[in-house]
């Protein structure tokens, strides 16, 4: 029995780092199903640390808002109670109003750019923008570009005059809305479909994987697919949290973060095309593609919401983004 005793020992020492009598348990609270992108990177991101670093850090996965939801995972992120969440970037708002550049509509061209942004010195500076309120980004994560869904077609702006969308907490996407006529609710993710059911609200804000997979596109006949704004994700954890990790093993966490953000993003970007697809051959909801002047009328209505936030925002950060469009725009 001793030298199995002594194969043990060895094994334990080899992965054990010291000082550290038990693994590093890291919380990773969300709150969409299992089977989205994001879904889907958390449970990769759990699978490669625990097989890169056995007996060092544990990762726990907490999916559909079963630990915390919109309302209270940052606070719990803030408290230390959790230690990994990925909110989409309106969520950030009252952290850092720099990070509003991402729900400026019509801003970026399409997802190319926004991932062009997001790779420059600016975008990354954004991610460090937090760190006075004990939040670190750490990478972002797409879930796509926003179409627009409501129970009339909806072809130029004045369409949305009247209607009721349901947003995140933004004060931008509130006066998107407001510049055509329009009227928002805060909802939470969680319950947006039974609100677009019982008709709380008329419309929403969404890219086609949410649509499909919260099954909005039942009870929306009509989807507009303006492609008019970035729903990502930033992945943050708590600042004091995630600098107590012996370097060696936050660099190896951050190579992790580094794969499976380029596997998220890809499967974002398939995701979208496949339910859009989905969507199509469901026939519960009529696809509405703009032309070129129709596209260009919704972006000069919601242009004036770029001058409202430039102050708080920066210009120089609103002409980084525009910067990174193929055909620029002044």
């Amino acid at each position: 029995m001793k030298p199995l005793i002594t194969f043990v020992g060895l094994i334990l020492a080899l992965t054990a780092v010291p000082g550290q009598a038990e693994p590093i348990v890291i919380k990773f609270s969300h709150v969409v199903a299992e089977d989205t992108p994001k879904g889907k990177g958390a449970l990769l991101f759990k699978r490669l640390v625990e097989e890169r670093l056995p007996g060092q850090v544990s990762v726990e996965v907490y999916p559909g808002s079963t630990l915390y939801g919109d309302a209270n995972e940052l606070e719990a992120l803030s408290n230390n109670d959790v230690q990994l969440l990925a909110p989409s970037l309106a969520k950030f708002e009252r952290y850092s109003k720099q990070l509003q550049v991402f729900d400026l509509p019509f801003l970026f061209d399409d997802l190319e750019a926004v991932n062009r942004f997001q790779k420059r010195s600016k975008g990354r500076q954004l991610l460090r923008s937090m760190e006075k309120a004990n939040i670190t980004g750490l990478a972002y994560w797409h879930n796509g570009m926003k179409q627009l869904s409501a129970t009339k077609p909806m072809y130029l702006p004045s369409d949305a005059s009247g209607l009721s969308f349901r947003i995140q907490p933004s004060a931008v996407l509130e006066s998107q809305f407001t510049q055509v006529g329009a009227s928002t609710r805060k909802i939470a993710f969680g319950e947006v479909f039974s609100a677009l059911q019982s008709g709380t609200v008329q419309g929403a804000e969404n890219p086609w994987s949410n649509i499909y997979s919260q099954k909005m596109h039942s009870v929306q006949p009509y989807i507009t697919e303006t492609n008019h704004g970035v729903l990502d994700y930033m992945l943050v954890s708590n600042t004091r949290f995630w600098f107590s990790i012996p370097h060696q093993i936050r660099t190896e966490l951050e190579g992790i973060i580094d794969e499976v953000t380029y596997e998220v993003n890809r499967a974002a970007e398939e995701a979208n095309q496949t339910d859009r697809a989905r969507i199509l051959k469901a026939g519960t909801s009529e696809i509405i593609e703009l032309n070129p002047e129709q596209r260009e009328a919704w972006r000069e209505a919601m242009r004036p919401v770029w001058q409202q936030f430039e102050s708080v925002i920066g210009e120089d950060i609103i002409k980084a983004a525009q910067a990174v469009n193929r055909k620029q725009r002044n």
